[in-house]
């Protein structure tokens, strides 16, 4: 690259040439903010020029351009790869200034004109020395064409060029007048700026990425954009004009950042957070070499799943009536957390897997979970991970709405009961938790509850929540509390925010602190049944309010469905499957533990054991010992044909017993094994019941894992003369160490979430049950200890405690 110092004049005048501004960049952001701030500087330099010093001048940053693709020998086209928010600016205020003097001093607009802004003898998109991205285009041409008054204005563009036009008027004011063309000479040639230019071979890419310090702050959407067009050289104007454009037209930058992190957690990432969105999807990419069709497809499903995110924005885009009213009820709740197992649902609606009325019952779900949650006084801290892991847990045997029930209603999620909700209901303090919007919707739904035949329209009425036994009680309500109570005092603290005293009112300034006799009149007169079966009661004490409560306490029941019982913990759906894999990938002469199968998965080792118990078919199962290498007590064969010495079986196997009955903890795969293990059956492929086959790929197959690199064909040879492969693993994670982040946390999660990351260190041939640890030179047959037999044996066990 080179770097020098140039002004505006020197950068873009003279020759015919063309600045692009790149699919991938952003469109004009500058507000008026930074408009105010960079004409301020202009007048300095104005004002420097009329006193006669021309030695001061204004740096304004930085400009990185790279020859284009299109880069022509008699006409050059450069990419402006940073820069094009300042470079615009500079040429709307120029073209300001030339609308401006056009009606008096016509040649100085043609000058300025043919100057700084167009290719005189240059025709359609080539006619224009800057050229911005596609969404900015027209209307930057609109202003270039000029006069403003025949061409649309609007936008940023608009306002910018408008802003410009002002200033001018303002500058000739009598009073302190301003020379124009002082204006126009301390744009282009006393704002310095520095040109960084790129040659052909530079990452223009990498370039981009590192000025992200400059100017207005990209955001993680910018720099995937950046990332995404730059790997479509031929594809990105189609992409962009059919796909991201309409994309980027119905959604903001805010919004579409947000769409983009949904993507990646529908794609079973249930870790990655919203300000890492970029670096995660940039290493979901890198995993394997990517090509045009991938990025396109990316692009394609980002662009269909943006009108199923509008839907959330914008409920009453939604076409079905009850899905509808769901939304809007959640849209109401502000419940963005709940927007990555809303997306699934919409999504899993649009590919045909569920209807309507079923996407409408898996919502009702999750305004129960939110709503009793809430009454209940459940914190919320941990409802970003409930929802974000609802894609990878969501079981997949069962119907969505059933298998969105079972997984909320998991031990570990926390969603009151019947019991709990009418407990909380009668006692706890509800109008001091949640937020206030969450508990006039409540109330509201209790008031739909009654089926009021002439409903009222909560989306004008102006209703607030009001205590009926007043905050501050006056001498009448304490004296109406010490019927029911010995110290009234104790009785209004416990019972004034409970549900059961809560109602929604317009007059609740009237209402104040009266004494109920006055507070019945008026309640009487209300349209909402609460208040006039309020009004109905002859008095307002601690019986009353306890018996509403009851009241209100069933209709939440009826309103929002209650949790199943025994579902037990939350588990990731697609962890049993790996499980399967790993299992049936155990090396000959090698056994594991269920903790260590359990540490693998990220699950527990009675999970791990009950599942055991429950799965036939699940190959090497009956290689899952206790932490002492030792047989469960529980264990039994899952049919006649597999009976037999479990032990004897163990033994030709190739696993070797200690005097004391154990397995030899040599041979033990650790949670780190098994993640290494599955790494290198990429080429298996997997049945529906957990056992596995070899296919044998053809020649070039993607499917084939790659050669590992240099110091990994160092360690395999160094590996083979280890005495069992349980060794060689673990040589394996003392020199992959230095690559790890985390332990071995980046390498399991890889394997958990499907990513299909390729072997760096056990690779499989092509020939069935047989295992080869690869070197430079190709594929070379294992010891007999090391091989994996792919011969799926079924176990079946029920232990009583596995460890």
């Amino acid at each position: 690259m080179q770097a020098k110092e140039t002004l505006f004049a020197d950068l873009i005048q003279g020759r015919a040439q063309q600045f692009q501004v790149p699919l991938y960049q952003r469109t004009y952001s500058w507000t008026e903010r930074q408009l105010g701030q960079l004409w301020s500087d202009i007048l300095e330099q104005a004002e420097l020029l009329e006193s006669g010093d021309r030695a001061s001048t204004h740096f304004l940053g930085s400009v990185v351009l790279a020859p284009s693709p299109q880069n022509e020998a008699t006409f050059p086209r450069w990419l402006v790869v940073d820069g094009q928010q300042r470079l615009t600016t500079l040429s709307l205020a120029l073209a300001a200034i030339r609308d401006h003097i056009a009606d008096t001093q016509p040649d100085e607009a043609e000058r300025i004109d043919d100057e700084y802004l167009i290719n005189k003898r240059k025709s359609g998109a080539d006619h224009y020395r800057l050229l911005p991205t596609q969404a900015d285009r027209p209307q930057f041409a609109a202003h270039i064409r000029g006069p403003l008054e025949t061409q649309a204005g609007g936008g940023n563009i608009g306002t910018a060029y408008s802003f410009f036009r002002r200033k001018l008027v303002e500058a000739e004011d009598p009073a302190a007048p301003q020379d124009l063309f002082r204006i126009e000479q301390a744009i282009t040639s006393r704002l310095t700026l520095v040109a960084v230019t790129a040659e052909r071979g530079d990452n223009v890419h990498r370039i981009f990425e590192s000025l992200n310090n400059t100017g207005l702050k990209l955001s993680q959407a910018d720099l995937l954009r950046n990332y995404l067009f730059m790997r479509l050289p031929t594809r990105g104007e189609h992409v962009y004009e059919t796909h991201w454009l309409p994309l980027q037209n119905t959604l903001s930058n805010d919004e579409l950042e947000q769409l983009m992190w949904l993507q990646l957690v529908l794609g079973g990432d249930d870790r990655v957070r919203r300000q890492d969105l970029y670096a995660s999807q940039q290493q979901h990419f890198e995993r394997r070499e990517i090509d045009e069709a991938e990025i396109e497809a990316y692009i394609r499903d980002l662009h269909h799943r943006g009108g199923l995110f509008r839907r959330l924005l914008h409920p009453e885009e939604e076409p079905d009536p009850a899905v509808r009213a769901r939304l809007h009820r959640l849209d109401s709740w502000q419940a963005q957390v709940t927007y990555p197992a809303l997306m699934l649902l919409l999504d899993r609606r649009q590919r045909g897997e569920v209807d309507s009325p079923e996407t409408a019952r898996a919502m009702s779900y999750i305004e129960s979970f939110l709503v009793r949650r809430m009454i209940c006084r459940v914190p919320t801290n941990n409802l970003n991970r409930v929802f974000q892991a609802v894609p990878g847990q969501l079981p997949r045997d069962v119907p969505v709405a059933d298998g969105l029930h079972q997984l909320l209603s998991a031990d570990n999620r926390f969603w009151p009961d019947d019991d709990e909700l009418r407990e909380k209901i009668r006692t706890a303090p509800f109008y001091q938790y949640g937020r206030w919007h969450q508990r006039r919707m409540v109330l509201q739904r209790l008031e739909e509850s009654y089926g009021h035949p002439e409903p009222v329209d909560f989306a004008t009425a102006q209703l607030t929540i009001e205590h009926v036994l007043p905050q501050s009680a006056g001498d009448e309500w304490m004296r109406m509390l010490h019927e029911d109570a010995t110290s009234a005092e104790d009785l209004h603290v416990r019972l004034r925010h409970t549900l059961g005293n809560l109602t929604l009112t317009a007059v609740n300034s009237e209402l104040s602190n009266n004494p109920f006799e006055r507070k019945q009149d008026l309640l009487k007169s209300s349209h909402l049944e609460m208040n006039r079966r309020i009004a109905a009661t002859e008095q307002w004490g601690a019986h009353e309010i306890l018996a509403r409560a009851d009241d209100l306490a069933e209709r939440a029941i009826a309103l929002w469905p209650a949790p199943l019982h025994g579902i037990g913990r939350a588990e990731r759906s697609r962890d049993w499957q790996l499980a399967h894999q790993a299992l049936a990938a155990l090396p000959h002469g090698t056994w594991t533990s269920y903790g260590d199968l359990a540490a693998f998965l990220g699950s527990g080792a009675q999970a791990v054991g009950n599942h055991l118990a429950d799965t036939q078919g699940v190959a090497n199962a009956y290689r899952v010992l206790t932490s002492e290498g030792k047989v469960s007590d529980g264990f039994r064969w899952s049919s006649p044909d597999e009976g037999g010495d479990v032990r004897a079986r163990l033994t030709a196997d190739g696993i070797r017993f200690t005097v004391n009955g154990a397995a030899d903890p040599v041979q033990r795969v650790t949670a780190d094994d098994l993640a290494l293990l599955l790494t290198g059956v990429d080429d298996t492929q997997a049945d529906d019941d957990g056992t596995a086959h070899r296919a044998r790929p053809e020649q070039g197959d993607p499917r084939r894992p790659v050669l590992p690199s240099a110091r990994g064909r160092r360690l395999t040879r160094d590996g083979r003369s280890g005495p069992c492969p349980s060794r060689r693993l673990a040589g394996a994670r003392r020199m992959d160490r230095p690559r790890r982040r985390e332990g071995h946390h980046e390498r399991v999660s890889h394997a958990r979430r499907g990513w299909g990351t390729r072997p760096r260190h056990l690779a499989a041939d092509a020939l069935p049950g047989r295992r080869t640890w690869r070197d430079g030179g190709g594929g070379v047959p294992a010891p007999r200890r090391a091989r994996a037999l792919h011969r799926p044996r079924a176990a079946r066990r029920a232990p009583a405690a596995p460890q």
